[in-house]
């Protein structure tokens, strides 16, 4: 086989690769303390984004839904926590093998912090960092794969 035609194949064969791994990250996630669960998945403009599809507590004493109220906006405070987004914007980097430039809203404190997302070495634990400013400096929470929702 000549150069040029390794070329081409290795040319084409790359991007088809760091899409599958990129890919990896589709899909259903218990949170380290299992009281929700995050469907992830690709939106069309090619960024990833999570949204709560399961609370192990879904309803206040009185029966109603839970709502994002402690929201810093007003004007959000009446939503529901089941069906919010709370992973935007990430891209893949196939580089570094991770998810980056996207955030994680926390709808217990109703704070959004800058993210990153990775895994180690096993694809059914994913590594969730948020974080305020630098990377380092952050909190690393570990999500478990299932296979459907709750």
């Amino acid at each position: 086989m000549n150069k040029k035609l390794i070329f081409i194949v290795i040319a084409l064969i790359t991007p088809l690769t760091c899409l599958a791994q990129a890919n990896n990250i589709v899909g259903y996630w218990l949170t380290e303390e299992g009281r929700s669960q995050i469907e992830i998945y690709q939106k069309p403009n090619g960024k990833f984004t999570g949204k709560i599809v399961w609370l192990e507590e879904p309803h206040n004493e009185d029966g109603s839904p839970i709502r994002d109220k402690k929201n810093p906006q007003k004007s959000k405070r009446n939503r529901k926590i089941i069906g919010l987004h709370i992973l935007k914007d990430f891209k893949y980097d196939g580089k570094d093998e991770r998810w980056e430039g996207g955030t994680i809203y926390d709808p217990e404190s109703g704070k959004t912090y800058k993210c990153r997302m990775w895994f180690d070495d096993n694809i059914d634990i994913l590594k969730v960092k948020g974080y305020i400013g630098v990377s380092f400096v952050g909190r690393t929470t570990e999500w478990k794969r299932e296979d459907s929702v709750r």
